[in-house]
């Protein structure tokens, strides 16, 4: 999350200034943060996974489509909303009750890693998107060598964490029954560019 930020706006505040500025800030329980632009490698990696996801949802007929991070998080219960860098949504899409350009019921959140944003989203924002009921998985991609983690929820709230590594394996989301190799993910990524 970047440092600019402005204290004590209300709801229709910062919808109002997201609308004027045409930047995206997250918005904080009264607090807006502006959000920072990503590398090339952070644009691919997420360009990567949204197109895949789609391509092989599409295949299966499925009733759950990604969206991509222009469209908002909201977690109403905390007076929150955040941008994610791909979501998937099943079904019909539940928009938060103070925003209606705002999507509640996320089943999958990915996040491409940067150093500025890694421990915000291990951390911080992690804890609030497990307010998601819907949430089934939480994805951490890293943009700098072919790791990713994979959170998923089960039974009481718990979270089982799993980390898959190397070009040659895939990410599994069980909650869409489908597999992305890791070579499909980092296509066109460069990792001996210095970031």
């Amino acid at each position: 999350m970047q440092a600019t930020k402005l204290n004590n706006i209300s709801i229709e505040q910062y919808i109002a200034i997201e609308h004027e500025n045409d930047t995206r800030y997250e918005y904080h329980n009264g607090e807006i943060f502006a959000m920072a632009g990503g590398t090339v490698p952070h644009g691919i990696i997420g360009g990567n996974v949204f197109g895949r996801i789609q391509s092989k949802l599409l295949d299966k007929n499925s009733l759950c489509f990604p969206m991509n991070s222009d469209v908002k998080i909201s977690i109403d219960v905390e007076r929150r909303f955040v941008y994610s860098d791909t979501m998937v949504v099943c079904g019909d899409i539940e928009y938060s009750e103070v925003y209606s350009e705002a999507v509640a019921n996320p089943i999958i959140i990915f996040e491409v890693l940067s150093e500025s944003t890694a421990g915000y989203d291990r951390g911080g924002k992690f804890f609030l998107y497990r307010k998601i009921k819907t949430l089934q998985q939480y994805i951490l991609i890293e943009q700098d060598a072919p790791e990713i983690d994979i959170y998923t929820r089960n039974e009481g709230d718990l979270w089982h964490i799993k980390r898959v590594s190397g070009l040659e394996n895939s990410l599994t989301l069980q909650s869409l029954e489908i597999e992305i190799p890791l070579k499909d993910i980092y296509r066109n990524v460069d990792f001996n560019v210095s970031q």
